[in-house]
Order: C-alpha cells, then structure tokens, then sequence
C-alpha cells in the first residue's frame, strides 16, 4: 500500500514540474498576444530551444549542475523572440496584417527553428559523439530528500519558485513602474498610445523578448521533467496552448492557471490511464489538454481569467 501511495505522490510531484515548464511558456504566449495579437507558433520551437540549451551545455560542454544554464536559455530564447517580431512580424503589423496572416506568418518561423534544431543536433552527435536525438536528463536533477518512500527532486520546488517569481515581477512591473503603464495602454488601446507619446515600437520588442524568453525558460524547466528530442516543442506546444485560452487571452496570470491546470489533468490522467489499461494508451495524451480546455471553456468561456473568483469564494463560503 506504501508503495501504492508512493508511486502516486512521484507522479503528483512529477505532474507540478512538468505544469510549471507548461504555465511559463502558456505566459509567453499570452504576452505576445496581449500586445501584438498574434498567436506565436513559433513557441514550439523556442521551448525546444531552451531544451537543447540546458542538454548541451550541462552534458557537452560545461558540465556543473543543469540549473546553471536556465539563464542562458531564457535570454537565448528571448533572443529568437526579438528575431521573429523584428524581421517578420514588424512588417506585417505595419500593413494592417490580419490574425490568420500572422499566425501563419510563425508558423513559418518556427519550420526555420525546427530546421536550426536538427541541424544543432546533427551537429553534437557528429562532433562529439551523444545521441542528441533523445535527450534524458530526469536523472541528473539534485534529490532534496527523500519522504514516505519518494524522492523529491529539486525540480518540483524551483519550478513552483520561478512560476511564483515570474508572477510578481509581472505584478509589480505592470502596476508600480511607468513602463508597466505604458504596456497597459498599447494593449488597451496602440493610438491611444501613440498620441500620448508612448513608444509602441519598443513596447512591442520588449513583449516578444519576454514572451520568447518564457518559452525557453518553460523548455529549460521541461528538460528535467520529460525527455526530448528535436520534435519536443511540437509536441508540448499543444497544452501550452490549451493553457493559454483556458487561462484567458489578455489575462498572463490566467495562463499561470491555465498552466497547472491543463498540465496537472495531463500529466496525472495519462499515468493513471496508462496504469489502468496500459502503456498503449499513451499516444492519446495530445487529447487531454484538449479536452480540458473544451470542458473548461464551456462552463468560462471567457476562461479562467474571466471568473468572478470573489463571487464564487463567497458562494463556497454559504454553502
């Protein structure tokens, strides 16, 4: 029975990582929409990109311990963000491009980084000798302890950290400093913003710095929690997605949300699925973020973001 609950808490301290990785990435989209309307496929392989960077410069380059390169992973990633506003979505912004346009516009992008990816990881096995195509590091994360039978790694508790310090720093830049203002108007209202002297420009380059930053940050949190490969991003950018519309589009602390929720019904359902009626079952776990967000869409269709949380604590409350 100990063995039983054992393997359950793993699964649930697991599940808290992995919804971690999928919240900051579901924020990174929702920022990119918030200011310039544009749904980033090009996530997929900026998330992957953030795996890749914890994998070869942990395992091929540097050693040391894998928490030391998440910095390198967000600012690398943030990096393909500024790239992708400033050669393609800048443009087309500027002539009045619809949604479907700039969508497919990343979708576009995200084959170039798609393509980088392979090439990279061609490159490692080539070079120096590691089978870069299917990525393991769960085994290399620190162990804090060891409680009623599991083993608490260090992932668990840094991803809830990093969620927890994304939030507040967005909290706080957007309701303490003047930037923070300044975005709040170009999302509300870009002419608005224009005339009162607001640079829209730079709010705009800032927002897909932040927003490709969070994918690969999300994809250095992953690289501890699940195995990867070049086709990774592709993948994972299904629940980031997922959480991002359960979360609701203009809210980023929705997506935080969003984030746990959409990652803590997949993670747990498929195991419980997979224990149940076997590993078979697996293929299908791409439907249960679906599924969350269509069953969590039809009861808030405004999403997470659009619940009157006080009316409801004080319904619980009477009842």
């Amino acid at each position: 029975m100990l063995m039983v609950s054992s393997s359950f808490i793993q699964v649930i301290m697991t599940a808290i990582g992995y919804s971690g990785g999928i919240a900051l990435a579901a924020a990174g989209i929702t920022l990119i929409y918030m200011t310039t309307g544009t749904f980033n496929f090009a996530h997929a392989s900026m998330t992957a990109w953030g795996f890749y960077i914890i994998f070869s410069l942990y395992k091929v380059f540097f050693g040391g311990n894998p928490y030391y390169y998440f910095p390198v992973a967000f600012l690398f990633s943030g990096i393909l963000g500024v790239i992708t506003y400033v050669v393609v979505n800048k443009w087309l912004l500027k002539k009045g491009a619809d949604m479907v346009t700039l969508m497919m516009s990343t979708l576009g992008i995200d084959l170039i980084f798609f393509a980088f990816i392979n090439v990279f990881a061609d490159y490692l096995t080539s070079e120096y000798k590691v089978n870069s195509r299917l990525i393991v590091l769960t085994t290399h994360d620190m162990v804090l302890g060891e409680v009623a039978g599991f083993k608490l790694k260090a992932i668990t508790i840094v991803s809830v950290l990093i969620v927890v310090a994304i939030a507040l720093f967005f909290y706080f830049t957007l309701t303490r400093t003047k930037f923070g203002i300044a975005f709040r108007v170009t999302v509300e209202n870009p002419d608005l913003a224009s005339i009162l002297g607001i640079n829209t420009e730079v709010i705009y380059l800032v927002s897909w710095f932040v927003g490709g930053a969070l994918a690969g940050l999300g994809g250095a949190v992953l690289s501890l929690v699940i195995s990867g490969n070049p086709y990774t991003g592709n993948v994972v950018i299904v629940p980031e997605f997922a959480a991002s519309i359960v979360g609701g589009l203009y809210s980023i602390y929705g997506s935080f949300l969003g984030g746990y929720l959409i990652g803590l019904s997949e993670y747990i359902l498929i195991n419980l699925i997979a224990s149940i009626f076997g590993r078979q079952l697996v293929v299908y776990e791409p439907l249960i973020p679906l599924l969350a967000m269509a069953a969590t869409l039809l009861v808030y269709p405004q999403g997470l973001a659009g619940i009157n949380w006080e009316k409801v604590f004080s319904k619980l409350k009477r009842r």
